[in-house]
């Protein structure tokens, strides 16, 4: 069964974070942690692994950042390669029976697009689709672009995958409290422009916690045909003791979840438990 027929039929449970969880492994400040597919490849396999075992049904590369702004065409290549073989090691190892899929995870390039900064928008769908062809290559079964902040670099990343594979596509915007991205859309206006593209998937992630995205929640399950994906964080992280910790735990962070997905009158969504 590939992601698309499961997605037509199920509720989708995706893997949670990766970031905070190599900083408790030993991640430093600074370094690209998407080196560690190569450098640490247990410990990468070891995360997915414990995903699919908890339930998830997808797992989403260790490529957040993995673009040519940050390496070489070689590494770049080497790293996505790495990425996967280390999703694929951890689904083969999993005890779980659920469905398990494997995504190629795009997040934002790291630089503003024109007329805000200084990437123009043609450049920033050729980076991306540099890495949309190597995620295809190395075998991925859909791709997740996570965490866009605007518009018009959701706008670039998409149409990069669109016009270099035909996987599955789940696109996901980090909205502020005012319910808005950055850069002034509202959540109505991100579907109208992703589900005109083609996107499979829109939703919500990282930023807030469920009880702060539910409203964000509410409009894109109002207006949205497709299946909405919902990916909050445990609250606002915090710095304790040189670690990276959340300030909702796990009952609250459930709770906030469930009463999301109690209100899926129209679409199908999915949801994502990050820690």
């Amino acid at each position: 069964m590939n992601f698309s027929e499961f997605l037509s039929n199920n509720i989708v449970y995706l893997d949670g974070g990766m970031g905070t969880l190599l900083q408790a492994k030993g991640l430093l400040p600074g370094e690209l942690p998407e080196r560690w597919n190569i450098t640490h490849p247990d410990i990468i396999c070891d995360i997915h692994k414990a995903y699919f075992d908890a339930g998830s049904n997808v797992v989403t590369a260790n490529t957040f950042g993995a673009n040519a702004l940050k390496f070489d065409d070689a590494e770049l290549e080497e790293i996505i390669s790495a990425a996967l073989s280390n999703a694929r090691r951890a689904r083969k190892e999993s005890a779980s029976s659920r469905e398990k899929f494997i995504a190629l995870d795009i997040g934002p390039s790291g630089k503003l697009l024109s007329p805000l900064g200084d990437l123009d928008f043609e450049d920033a769908v050729k980076l991306f689709a540099k890495t949309v062809r190597l995620g295809t290559k190395h075998g991925a079964d859909l791709v997740i672009i996570e965490t866009m902040n605007d518009s018009y670099e959701t706008k670039a990343a998409l149409l990069a995958v669109k016009e270099n594979c035909n996987l599955p596509v789940i696109v996901s915007n980090a909205y502020g409290a005012d319910g808005k991205l950055m850069t002034g859309a509202s959540p109505a206006a991100m579907v109208a422009l992703l589900e005109g593209m083609g996107a499979d998937v829109i939703g919500a992630n990282c930023s807030l916690g469920p009880r702060e995205l539910r409203s964000v929640m509410e409009e894109l399950l109002a207006v949205a045909s497709v299946p909405v994906v919902f990916q909050p964080n445990a609250g606002l992280p915090k710095s304790l003791n040189g670690k990276t910790v959340f300030d909702v735990d796990a009952e609250e962070f459930s709770e906030g979840c469930r009463a999301c997905k109690a209100r899926r009158a129209r679409c199908r969504r999915m949801l994502r438990h990050n820690a």
